[in-house]
């Protein structure tokens, strides 16, 4: 499942909404979303340090000297995951979708420019998150480049 995501404005920021549909129930998409071992498998810099509750924190490496932390804003399990990255906004929400579930996968941030880098990115982590949630080897595909390029020409930039 390749969906691609969608860009917005809103009151001045931008938002690139991702729709993945799972044969699976919430509660096993959630722990493949928000359990460490599986979080830092599909997230970018994500270290496993992880408080999981409203206001708790997540910890990130880039692995070349920079670290910081998200704040979580909301978490109402197995539905809701929001958490503030410095001034981007992340959501994750799953909803029962027949005998599996949807995922709804949101970005909140202000540079335009950024949009198909951003987009691009985040069709690629959620590419591997299907895979992890599918129990098949995480493979990183080498299509970032392209994928940019489609997101360029789908947001007209």
């Amino acid at each position: 499942m390749h969906s691609y995501g969608t860009l917005y404005k809103v009151d001045e920021r931008y938002k690139i909404r991702f729709e993945r549909d799972y044969a699976y129930s919430v509660e096993k998409v959630w722990d493949m979303v928000t359990q460490p071992q599986y979080f830092t498998q599909w997230y970018p810099f994500a270290t496993g340090e992880m408080d999981l509750r409203t206001d708790g924190k997540i910890y990130f490496d880039d692995g070349e000297g920079t670290t910081y932390e998200a704040i979580i804003t909301k978490f109402n399990p197995p539905h809701f995951f929001a958490f503030r990255e410095i001034d981007d906004l992340l959501s994750i929400e799953l909803n029962t979708e027949g005998d599996g579930c949807r995922l709804l996968f949101e970005h909140t941030f202000d540079d335009a420019s950024m949009s198909a880098s951003v987009a691009a990115g985040w069709h690629r982590c959620l590419d591997v998150l299907g895979m992890i949630i599918e129990g098949k080897p995480v493979e990183w595909l080498d299509n970032a480049a392209s994928l940019r390029e489609t997101y360029r020409e789908t947001f007209s930039l």
